[in-house]
């Protein structure tokens, strides 16, 4: 399976996510921002960092970028799309994903390891994990409170993926949520960084399920 991985003007993760994508046992292709072309991909991962230095608002700008409207045809195909952290934002700036990511309420940037549970797992990128299962996985951003104007009805969807586990809010995002869907489930964005947690002699495992899952997926089709 070939899992690209776009390169954005002040990306910093998108080395681990291919280092994560190749130690799970798939092909990375580094796919970079100002071109069009997703080079055949199979799914396509927008990783962490700070695109375009976070002006205006994370991932405003890196919305437009080329490549993201090869993405968003990608994604409409239902394509598996996973946006990590920054990659998260630029999901939600970009309409493929509900909701947006705000300053964390502690306005302080949070650099640590927290529990997440998996919530659903009627998605591309969680479809190999157990339902209710806690994940350990690390968290570095200093934007990543989540909103929504309605999270009761994006529950009742099933587009909640990921929650914070009790007292392992580290943004104060709005009903503990770390991850969503969009309504097909091709489209996931989480604040945590699965690609940080696949190699027990460097931590926690907790980012694994994420990989299995779309590795799952394309070798069922």
């Amino acid at each position: 399976m070939r899992i690209g991985v776009v390169t954005f003007p002040g990306s910093c993760d998108d080395r681990d996510a291919r280092f994560a994508i190749a130690s799970m046992g798939a092909h990375p292709v580094s796919l970079w921002h100002g071109d069009g072309d997703l080079e055949g991909v199979d799914a396509v991962v927008l990783p962490g960092g700070f695109s375009y230095g976070d002006y205006l608002r994370c991932g405003a700008i890196a919305r437009f970028s080329p490549v993201m409207g090869a993405v968003a045809a990608f994604a409409r195909s239902g394509g598996p799309v996973l946006g990590i952290c920054n990659g998260f934002q630029v999901l939600c700036e970009a309409g493929l994903l509900p909701g947006a990511l705000l300053r964390n309420a502690g306005l302080r940037f949070v650099c640590r390891e927290v529990d997440v549970v998996v919530t659903s797992t009627a998605s591309a990128w969680t479809s190999a994990c157990v339902p209710g299962s806690p994940l350990t996985i690390p968290v570095k951003h200093g934007e990543g409170r989540y909103v929504h104007d309605d999270p009761a009805a994006l529950e009742a969807a099933g587009q909640v993926v990921f929650r914070y586990a009790p007292g392992h809010n580290p943004n104060g995002s709005l009903a503990d949520i770390a991850g969503v869907r969009n309504p097909a489930g091709n489209v996931v964005g989480l604040m945590p960084h699965p690609e940080h947690a696949v190699d027990p002699l460097l931590g926690p495992t907790g980012g694994r399920g994420l990989f299995e899952s779309v590795l799952k997926m394309a070798t069922s089709v």
